[in-house]
């Protein structure tokens, strides 16, 4: 194997090992932005969990309406 021939492999392993560290550095950082995006989702359906219950819990407290239902009115006396 000459001597070029040895050089050129040499360079062609460095520049391979830059392009997988490139690529690396850039799958950690999107993992590192999905994790942020699914913490704050996840902080966003607690929160959401949390109102519903709370607006579920005063529907099943609130009495019943006086007022008919449409299917249930009479027609006024003019009619």
């Amino acid at each position: 194997m000459s001597k070029h021939t040895a050089e050129s492999g040499l360079a062609n392993a460095e520049q391979a090992i830059e392009e997988l560290q490139t690529k690396l550095a850039f799958q950690e950082h999107t993992i590192e932005e999905l994790n942020e995006a699914l913490t704050h989702q996840q902080y966003q359906i607690e929160k959401l969990q949390v109102q519903f219950k709370h607006i579920l819990d005063r529907v099943k407290t609130m009495e019943p309406s006086n007022i008919a239902k449409m299917s249930e009115e009479v027609p006024p006396p003019h009619y």
